[in-house]
């Protein structure tokens, strides 16, 4: 956290000193909007990265031009929005309007400490955001939405997008972001917005772990016929072991256990659940083949060899 404040506060003095919003920060970055939140609150605590008398004037300047009704330019907005003083929050939320780049902060303050703050900015963010903007800050809600209080502009946005279209949910799949993808695939589990293939072939290649489960498991929801071989090849043949053991989980329920061993694996092994499998799928052929192979295999006594081999191993030890 200290390294996030630090960063952020070396942002604030960028936008003190005039320097324009999208220079200052990197926008598409739900930690730079965060961090800059906490980086303004300690230059008012004495931690001056500009000189203690500039930073001084500058504020005085901008909250002069919030109580005057001033202009006040997008990065002095910013700061103002982030200010440790809540009156000074509160009145910079009404300064948003027409400043579309600045919604992020709009989105953090939902969840402020100080309740009129955060009445404030809900019904300001209930105004301005719709499904196309939600899905530009769903990084940086989702990372809100994990704090106290964070929890209303994640519900908005999830109200946008279920009412949106569905290629706008499609966007989100393949989002850098991970709980972006968890949400996405989360949503399109739940409501089955997905072909029988699609999972499985998620599952194999996503490398987040949350995002294989979901599909892993939308797959075993499905029904067996459905569970054909170029729906679980993708899982047999998958990278991780967790993604592999799903598709033998499946063969199993479809009664196909014995197609395990038309899957070799990926080099390296295939994973407990496919040797597990394979070994069983074995062992029932052998059944077949040789009559009592396997049930004799418990009762029966070892042939005379193998008594002198044990034996010999034991006189050894």
């Amino acid at each position: 956290m200290r390294e996030d404040i630090t960063g952020g506060s070396a942002v604030a003095v960028r936008l003190a000193r005039g320097v324009p919003l999208r220079e200052a920060l990197d926008r598409d970055a739900p930690a730079a909007w965060t961090a800059l939140d906490a980086g303004v609150r300690p230059l008012h605590r004495g931690a001056h990265y500009l000189p203690e008398g500039e930073w001084d004037e500058a504020g005085r300047r901008l909250v002069a031009a919030l109580h005057a009704g001033g202009p006040l330019s997008e990065s002095h907005i910013a700061l103002a929005l982030c200010h440790r003083d809540g009156r000074i929050r509160a009145a910079a939320l009404w300064r948003i309007g027409g400043h579309p780049d600045l919604l992020p902060l709009l989105v953090v303050r939902c969840a402020d400490w100080a309740e009129p703050v955060r009445k404030q900015a809900r019904l300001r963010l209930g105004e301005m955001l719709d499904a196309g903007r939600a899905v530009a800050l769903l990084p940086l809600i989702l990372r809100v939405g994990r704090r106290e209080r964070g929890e209303f502009a994640v519900g908005l946005a999830d109200k946008l997008l279920r009412e949106a279209p569905r290629e706008i949910l499609t966007a989100l799949y393949t989002d850098s972001d991970r709980s972006v993808r968890r949400y996405a695939y989360r949503r399109a589990v739940e409501e089955g917005l997905l072909s029988p293939g699609e999972p499985a072939r998620v599952a194999a290649r996503d490398d987040d772990a949350v995002v294989q489960s979901l599909c892993a498991d939308a797959v075993l929801a499905a029904p067996t016929d459905e569970l054909h071989d170029d729906v679980l090849e993708p899982l047999l043949t998958a990278r991780t072991s967790r993604v592999r053991s799903a598709g033998v989980t499946a063969l199993r329920r479809a009664g196909r256990a014995e197609r395990a061993v038309a899957f070799p694996g990926r080099p390296g092994g295939a994973g407990a659940g496919l040797r597990a499998v394979r070994r069983t799928a074995a062992r029932r052929r052998s059944a077949v083949l040789v009559p009592g192979a396997v049930r004799g295999s418990r009762g029966s006594r070892p042939a005379a060899g193998c008594r002198r081999r044990a034996r010999g191993v034991r006189g050894a030890r």
